[in-house]
């Protein structure tokens, strides 16, 4: 069959550039449309008043030497900074090494609390949990309930805006592999050269010095200097099919211009999967829409505050283990790049999980800006009155969420593409509902932009399955594991 109207490329995300970017190096000719008037998905850089937010934190570490090369091949070596990877846990005022070091735990937590927490730890290995299934009785029973409810509880409710024992215990033991209390205090205890050392997370990545925005805003200018097309504010409203010959021929867009149709040879989408079946024209089986109207997604906002720079702190970010309030995390954008913030002031981003329907979703900016103001001053991590100005990014569909239903959800919809639309090819973290990194994301892609360009057979599902996350440096055993994976929990499904 002769490729007569090329590839379009349906959003405009690591995940679309990167294939647009590939299907131009091997001549393929490529549309992308972004319904943002941006680039970047959830990679991108917010600009507002002249600073400059990393929606959501973007480390620029990868294992897989393609996209290590692609970044390169992007941006001139010279615009990435070598920058530290620091995070610590707030607890009740004190500042926890992350991951745990037990000294530094038991120091700060006092001899009183300290000694409670052991003695809790204690009970536990005389009497664990009968339960261990979920994710808060596996944890316990290897840290015990009170250094539990300080350092896990708490911020994996607010992330996930659920009870910590509705997730299941299979997410806890990939995160945490193999440590436990015991093990913890044994290293801090014993010299380096005797250590039996969990996984190390890295020490340092790679940053592109405005922010990962601007790989992408690089990689669209090249696409279109390559030939290809890039248009913002354009929404894909249809994607239609032809059911006889079982394929994608056009997609329908709107932009400022009116609708059009835009016919396409193949149809690469990382629009969440759910909205891409919703697209489809003529409209798929009624088991293929309820599977798709059946995902969910955990939705990000982040309250950016300009603060002097005496209230700078070294970390990337700053998990917040504080149950008295609502933010969940603390970056500091001028710990990941000088050329984020201005003179003599940095800006902190106050990182709040929420559900798209959740009132604080809807809550008006300036609230926002007061409580986070509000928020931070209680912490002890600025003076009050201090904060300058303040900014709301809300960011939709940030996490695919995993729950009881998903995976039946996606192989019934993946079945179903395949069979009746083998030209629609989903890539990416929402595009795929799969809890992809940035690299992940573009490896789907890369991928995909072969199997169209070259005929390769590649199963892009493949990709981020039974990997180690993908910060880990090596195992304790010396091995560096098999890829750059990442874990999300799998979480009850609604009635």
């Amino acid at each position: 069959m002769g490729e007569e109207h090329g590839t379009v490329v349906i959003g405009a995300g690591p995940a679309g550039l990167t294939a647009a970017y590939e299907l131009l190096r091997r001549g393929m000719p490529v549309r992308v449309f972004e319904a943002d008037e941006v680039v970047g998905g959830i990679s991108r850089t917010v600009e507002r008043d002249g600073w400059r937010f990393d929606i959501g934190g973007h480390r620029f570490f990868t294992k897989v030497s393609r996209v290590e090369a692609f970044w390169h091949e992007i941006l001139p070596d010279e615009d990435f900074l070598l920058r530290p990877r620091m995070s610590r846990i707030y607890y009740r005022g004190a500042l926890y090494d992350y991951p745990l070091n037990a000294m530094n735990a038991l120091r700060n937590l006092g001899i009183g609390e300290a000694a409670r927490c052991v003695g809790s730890y204690a009970r536990s290995r005389l009497r664990p949990p009968r339960d261990q299934s979920h994710f808060e009785g596996w944890v316990s029973a290897r840290f015990g309930w009170r250094l539990y409810s300080i350092f896990f509880k708490t911020y994996t409710e607010k992330v996930w805006g659920m009870p910590a024992d509705q997730l299941q215990a299979d997410w806890a033991a990939q995160r945490i592999k193999n440590l436990s209390l015991s093990r913890a205090m044994a290293n801090a205890l014993l010299p380096r050269r005797n250590r039996k050392d969990v996984t190390s997370l890295i020490e340092e990545f790679q940053y592109p010095k405005y922010g990962p925005g601007m790989m992408w805003e690089r990689c669209a200018e090249l696409v279109e200097e390559r030939g290809g097309q890039v248009s913002t504010n354009t929404w894909v409203t249809a994607l239609h099919r032809d059911p006889d010959r079982r394929r994608a021929v056009a997609v329908e867009v709107t932009g400022a211009d009116g609708p059009r149709w835009e016919p396409a040879d193949h149809v690469i989408s990382s629009m969440p999967i759910s909205e891409l079946v919703d697209a489809l024209r003529p409209a798929p089986p009624a088991e293929v829409l309820a599977c798709a109207a059946d995902l969910r997604y955990r939705d990000f906002l982040t309250v950016a505050l300009v603060v002097p720079s005496a209230f700078s702190f070294p970390d990337n970010w700053i998990y917040i283990h504080d149950p008295a309030v609502r933010v969940g995390r603390i970056q500091n954008f001028g710990s990941w790049s000088p050329y984020l913030v201005k003179d003599g002031r940095t800006c902190l981003g106050l990182e709040y999980f929420v559900f798209e329907d959740d009132e604080m979703w809807r809550t008006p900016d300036a609230d926002l800006v007061a409580l986070a103001s509000g928020e931070l001053a209680r912490l002890g991590l600025v003076a009050p009155g201090v904060v300058e100005a303040g900014y709301v990014v809300r960011m939709p569909k940030a996490y695919p969420v995993y729950d009881e239903r998903y995976q039946r959800n996606i192989d019934v919809i993946r079945g179903w593409l395949a069979r009746e639309v083998p030209n629609v090819h989903p890539v990416g973290r929402n595009g795929m509902h799969r809890y992809n990194n940035q690299d992940h994301s573009m490896l789907t892609a890369m991928l995909t932009a072969e199997n169209i360009a070259c005929g390769t057979t590649h199963d892009v599902w493949s990709v981020n399955v039974e990997r180690d996350y993908h910060e880990q440096t090596s195992n304790a055993d010396g091995s560096s594991g098999s890829g750059t994976g990442r874990d999300a929990p799998v979480m009850p499904a609604r009635a």
